[in-house]
């Protein structure tokens, strides 16, 4: 190697040490960045001609995770394992050159819904459609949506079926003295989404051991009809419903309707829209215990269940480790919204860094496959964030070998430099 090309390896050695400099500095810069992954400058080997020089490739650290850490906000989310959040720079567009990947999730709900990290990218994943996620293709973006959490309302859902569950006290039936009947109550919600009621009248039989008679009336004033049970009191089934007779009021009107079947289970047809309501409330099959029953001791009252709800905006979410958002509302119902996808990529260490510790496919990375969370890729830790995985010893450790190759290639640069000279001073 001549004199000359030894001074451009050293100025080519300044060059890349320069950069790495650099490199690191970012790397520190980014040590408390959510989800940020180091960068460092490998050095290669460069051979020109006869001569030896050196060259810089700048890397990425993407796959080794950072520390899960802690967040009192729920929208916070991490990636436990392998795998990336699937982003959006804008959430309408499904071009393909809109999505990004990344491990940055501190996410929060923005005034429009949607979930939005500290960048700005809005998070993405798959809505639920009558409880469930089918035919999505989760080789491509095509099918992800802006995850938008905030604006979701639940529509009201009509009462259909309802169940009565409690005891009724024997040692009052058959004592040739009248009482008082024992009065519940039960609400269900109309098609509208309204609350509305039913009241139960229970009366034991003074002259008829083992029987009592259900009142059935509705809050706005309506008498449907009476249900006499009649228990049983000895064998294996003592103390469950023997039989159910129901008589329909005199005064009902069509088309509010009453019966009961033979197992006890009571229709109620509500006149309370242009299409009645019909409501099955569950008394408790004959010879069975899984609903009204009749043992000595006192009276409780009833418990009452019935399905359907008003309508309801969400007040909370909560993410479990499949990435499945559950919209908790205000009625105190729970719907999945969305699952979050974890994606994959073959090559994650050759996709292409963006702005706001994101990442773009190329075509060294591979495509990305969507994975539900927990299988083929890491689970989700909500009401958590990943730190950085920028070791700042390590970095402080290569900053001073580095700046120590930097001095000695410019040692290298004065040291050929005055043999240059002594070059040219044998003229004289």
């Amino acid at each position: 190697m001549s004199i000359q090309n030894a001074m451009q390896a050293g100025v080519a050695g300044l060059k890349v040490n320069s950069q790495s400099v650099a490199t690191i500095s970012n790397n520190i810069a980014n040590s408390s960045t959510i989800g940020y992954k180091r960068n460092f400058t490998q050095m290669v080997s460069q051979v020109v001609g006869e001569s030896g020089s050196v060259s810089s490739v700048d890397r990425k650290d993407i796959e080794t995770g950072g520390a899960i850490i802690g967040s009192t906000s729920e929208t916070d989310l991490a990636v436990d394992g392998d795998g990336f959040f699937v982003v959006m720079k804008d959430p309408e567009s499904k071009d393909a050159s809109n999505f990004l990947l990344t491990r940055a999730g501190s996410f929060e709900v923005d005034k429009n819904g949607y979930m939005v990290n500290a960048a700005g990218y809005y998070l993405a994943g798959y809505g639920y459609e009558d409880g469930s996620i089918t035919g999505v293709d989760r080789n491509t973006f095509s099918d992800l949506e802006a995850v938008k959490m905030g604006t979701a309302a639940m529509a009201a859902e009509m009462s259909t079926a309802g169940k009565i569950e409690g005891n009724l006290p024997s040692s009052l039936t058959g004592t040739g003295v009248a009482e008082d009947p024992f009065v519940s109550s039960m609400s269900y919600y109309t098609a509208l989404g309204e609350q509305e009621g039913l009241s139960f009248a229970w009366t034991p039989s003074d002259t008829t051991e083992n029987t009592w008679s259900i009142e059935v009336s509705g809050d706005d004033g309506t008498v449907y009809g009476t249900v006499e049970v009649v228990f049983s009191d000895s064998g294996a089934t003592a103390g469950a419903p023997a039989s159910y007779v129901f008589t329909a009021d005199p005064g009902l009107t069509a088309p509010a309707d009453f019966s009961v079947d033979a197992d006890g289970n009571m229709t109620l047809t509500i006149d309370n829209g242009t299409a009645p309501q019909n409501l099955v409330v569950a008394l408790g099959a004959v010879g069975t215990f899984t609903g009204i029953t009749q043992f000595d001791g006192d009276y409780e009252p009833q418990q009452m269940t019935v399905d359907g709800w008003s309508a309801s905006a969400v007040e909370k979410s909560e993410i479990d480790a499949e990435g499945n958002l559950i919209g908790i509302f205000e009625n105190g119902e729970r719907q999945s919204l969305y699952q979050i996808a974890v994606a994959t990529v073959t090559s994650p260490g050759a996709m292409e860094e963006t702005s706001g510790n994101a990442y773009a496919l190329t075509l060294g990375s591979g495509e990305a496959v969507m994975n539900v969370a927990g299988s083929g890729a890491g689970t989700i830790e909500a009401g958590a964030t990943e730190a950085s995985n920028v070791d700042i010893a390590q970095e402080m450790t290569e900053l001073i070998q580095v700046q120590r190759a930097y001095s000695s290639n410019a040692k290298s640069i004065t040291t050929s430099d005055e043999m240059m000279q002594e070059v040219n001073n044998l003229k004289r």
